[in-house]
């Protein structure tokens, strides 16, 4: 019922800030269909969703696409871009539609492209920053535990898994954000050849 104005605006009385515009997407879509079909729940093991912290800003700015109904159906189509290509040849349309892309937008391709890398190799979330990366595996992950220590082991003492929580931190000094992004696909890609 609402105007899509209140709904991201700050009038909103509800958590889309905290969980992001492609997460309340997914869950308004996913609801939506629970109640087509009659179902009261959605299967979270067949669709999730990695959550990913990368301290920088991923959004498409106003003065980029001035139109709100123009950046929300950007924004869904750029949450069902499936590869790296598709990525690509979205980022040209945008750059032939609307000018040279914005550092936010490059962010925003740059995370779909993290978010593919992570549901490949079954992890649930990640979080990066200036000194390195945590990443936590999805419960349902097929990791080979023994790769994986093995991996861990060739780090050369940069990285580690936490015993406290089981989650897998990588120390390394990425002040700059593109070295930051660079270095999480590496690692993200490794990862996924373990399973």
């Amino acid at each position: 019922i609402r105007g899509a104005g209140n709904l991201l605006g700050e009038e909103q009385s509800g958590h889309i800030r905290e969980i992001g515009v492609e997460l309340y997407q997914q869950m308004l879509e996913e609801a939506v269909a629970a109640a087509k079909s009659g179902a009261r729940e959605m299967s979270s093991t067949e669709s999730w969703s990695p959550q990913i912290n990368l301290g920088m800003p991923v959004v498409i700015p106003e003065n980029y696409i001035a139109d709100l109904n123009l950046r929300l159906s950007i924004y869904r189509r750029i949450a069902a871009l499936a590869d790296r290509g598709e990525i690509e040849s979205f980022a040209a349309e945008l750059i032939d539609r609307f000018g040279p892309l914005p550092r936010d937008v490059e962010n925003l391709l740059d995370l779909v492209e993290i978010k593919q890398l992570c549901r490949q190799a079954g992890i649930a979330r990640v979080d990066a920053g200036p000194k390195g990366a945590v990443i936590a595996m999805h419960g349902s992950s097929t990791i080979d535990i023994g790769r994986l220590v093995g991996y861990i082991a060739k780090q050369t003492g940069t990285a580690k898994i936490r015993p406290e929580d089981q989650k897998i931190v990588f120390m390394r000094a990425w002040d700059d954000l593109p070295l930051r992004i660079k270095g999480l696909n590496k690692i993200l890609k490794e990862m996924a050849a373990l399973l």
